[in-house]
């Protein structure tokens, strides 16, 4: 009997249609076959179905089984078949009706699933975008593991029946049990009580820093520290994104979609609710950074969508792996070809790294000391330093700052800064600061006289390129809407031009 049942493909962070077709015939006792470019994960699910099946309580399915997925020239891979070849399986053995009267009518869902040896299902990847795809195709709904419920019911318009098992499904089709799809969340309260994990009060001194941080937040500019080990770079770091915007809800949802395709939320997250914050380690691959595979997955850059990509020793991360992101940089999405296919994941995150001044963590004194420091610093090419818009040091805390019960700036007030230009910018055009066009940057960061000289002599001075004169207006004019200001005064380009440190060492 041949049977077919609606299931999903991961392309990237999309999901694409796949029909699971079961042809089973229990009087020919032949192979058991699985085509349409599976991988070893579906090949294997044939054994997890049968035994799945068995101790659910039902039939052995015994045959020959032939199951196709279409369309077969697109590679399939992981266990999301297992839950539509079963309801194939049980649907040719008769377990499943064909009566659409009471239970579901299963041609109108799709069916995506991982199951235990005793019935279990478990998570699967991708159900946001199993969900969008329903909604795309006109379907009714989908059926999935429970756990992954909340995650697809962000998509408004689609019945999400989350199962814990696979009788329950078959009590779902055959209107054994009443299908209670699982509300959509409140996405919107849900973002309103995301709170910062990291209050920047509880960083003492580095009042600079502070400034710097709230300029790189307010125009999403990139963003470097330099300071000996210690000084709470890290730390500031990981405090950055309470002073980012909050995440709108189309913001928060296309960061889950790509966790999710990814498989990197966390066990019963529905909705990532604040602007991620990725730190790999300065032994990640290129492919670890960008992303990629057989089948390419989202790497740490389109993890940091929306959020902050945090390299900690800049300076010991690969060339190579460093030049790879100047183009995501630029552009804000990261292109993958492969023989099979061509994807592009999104990208748009602030970077900012930390370094210390030398391999040991400090300076030492004389010359000596500023040729080492000089060496370490060119490991870091000048292409890449011109796509970070602020070099700012991060001196050691004298320790009577430690010790005094004051605390600094904290992360509300730097967020209300924050939140105060970034809202002049996007009424005036739209985009922060730093996505603004060549266009649009002389249309509005136009300078007068005085900072016309004033910025000519520093790039004269300093042996900046074309693309460090434009970064240097663009942060200029961001300091401009802190300040409320429509124009672009001496005080903001000199400013700008003080966050341009490297370029002065390279």
């Amino acid at each position: 009997m041949l049977t077919k049942v609606q299931s999903h493909l991961l392309q990237g962070i999309d999901a694409q249609a796949c029909e699971v077709e079961i042809d089973l015939d229990p009087r020919d006792h032949g192979n058991q076959i699985v085509v349409g470019l599976p991988d070893a994960a579906v090949k294997e699910s044939l054994e997890r179905v049968r035994s799945a099946i068995v101790n659910a309580g039902y039939p052995n399915p015994g045959g020959r089984l032939l199951v196709n997925l279409a369309p077969a020239d697109v590679r399939k891979e992981g266990p999301v078949y297992d839950l539509p070849i079963a309801i194939g399986l049980l649907q040719a053995m008769g377990v499943v009706r064909e009566s659409h009267t009471e239970g579901l009518d299963q041609r109108r869902y799709l069916f995506s699933g991982e199951l235990a040896l005793d019935g279990r299902l478990r998570p699967i990847k991708g159900a946001i975008a199993l969900a969008s795809l329903a909604k795309q195709c006109g379907a009714a709904g989908v059926v999935l593991p429970a756990p992954n419920a909340q995650e697809a019911a962000v998509v408004e318009g689609v019945d999400v029946l989350g199962a814990c098992t696979l009788c329950e499904v078959v009590g779902l089709l055959n209107g054994e049990l009443e299908a209670e799809p699982t509300p959509t969340p409140d996405i919107a309260g849900l973002l309103e009580h995301a709170t910062p994990e990291i209050d920047f009060a509880q960083i003492r001194g580095q009042e600079a820093v502070k400034r710097a941080i709230v300029i790189g937040a307010s125009g999403s500019h990139n963003l470097l520290m330099i300071g000996p080990a210690g000084s709470g770079k890290t730390m500031m770091a990981k405090a950055l994104p309470g002073v980012l915007p909050g995440l709108t809800p189309e913001e928060a949802i296309e960061i889950t979609r790509i966790y999710s395709a990814a498989g990197a939320l966390d066990s019963g997250q529905g909705l990532v609710t604040r602007r991620p914050v990725r730190t790999p380690h300065h032994t990640a691959s290129s492919a670890a950074i960008v992303g990629g595979g057989i089948v390419p997955r989202p790497g740490e850059i389109s993890l940091a969508h929306r959020g902050v990509l945090f390299l900690d020793e800049l300076a010991e991360f690969p060339r190579m792996v460093l030049e790879t992101l100047r183009q995501p940089l630029e552009d804000d999405v990261v292109t993958i070809a492969r023989a099979q296919a061509t994807l592009r994941f999104p990208a748009s995150f602030m970077l900012v790294a930390a370094m210390n001044p030398t391999p040991r963590g400090d300076v030492a004194p004389g010359e000596m000391g500023q040729r080492e420091m000089d060496r370490y610093l060119s490991k870091i090419s000048g292409p890449l330093l011109d796509r970070i818009d602020i070099h700012v040091e991060a001196p050691a805390v004298p320790v009577r700052q430690l010790q005094t019960a004051a605390t600094g700036t904290d992360t509300k007030t730097m967020r209300e800064q924050a939140q105060r230009a970034r809202a002049i910018q996007l009424e005036r055009q739209g985009v922060p600061n730093s996505r603004l066009s060549g266009k649009q940057l002389d249309s509005l960061a136009e300078l007068g006289e005085s900072t016309r000289v004033l910025l000519a002599g520093a790039m004269s001075e300093l042996g900046l390129s074309a693309r460090a004169y434009d970064k240097i207006r663009r942060l200029a004019r961001t300091i401009a809407d802190l300040d409320e200001c429509e124009d672009i005064v001496d005080a903001h380009v000199s400013e700008a031009v003080g966050y341009r440190l490297l370029d002065r060492r390279m």
